[in-house]
């Protein structure tokens, strides 16, 4: 999540000027960011990318669980017994 939160999208520019002789190098660039690629018979290209938001946005949702993963387990021990509460 946090590479695609973060991701670069200068390779898939590079993709777009990529000659037919050159498509070799696609397996050396990082696409990662890349969702959609289109090349039209004109030559227009059309790339969509990640939504880098919504990305941060699950990161934030995964690190707000993990922490209260993190606090019930501290409490369990607090309160001596599985599952105990603490009074």
């Amino acid at each position: 999540m946090q590479m695609l939160a973060k991701g670069r999208v200068n390779d898939a520019v590079k993709l777009a000027y990529l000659s037919e002789e050159r498509r070799d190098l696609i397996d050396d660039l990082d696409l990662t960011a890349l969702t959609e690629f289109k090349r039209g018979g004109n030559g227009a290209v059309e790339m969509k990318f990640i939504d880098r938001m919504k990305a941060m946005e699950q990161l934030l949702v995964l690190s707000q669980e993990s922490e209260s993963e993190r606090l019930a387990s501290l409490l369990d021990c607090l309160g001596g017994q599985e599952g105990g509460e603490v009074l």
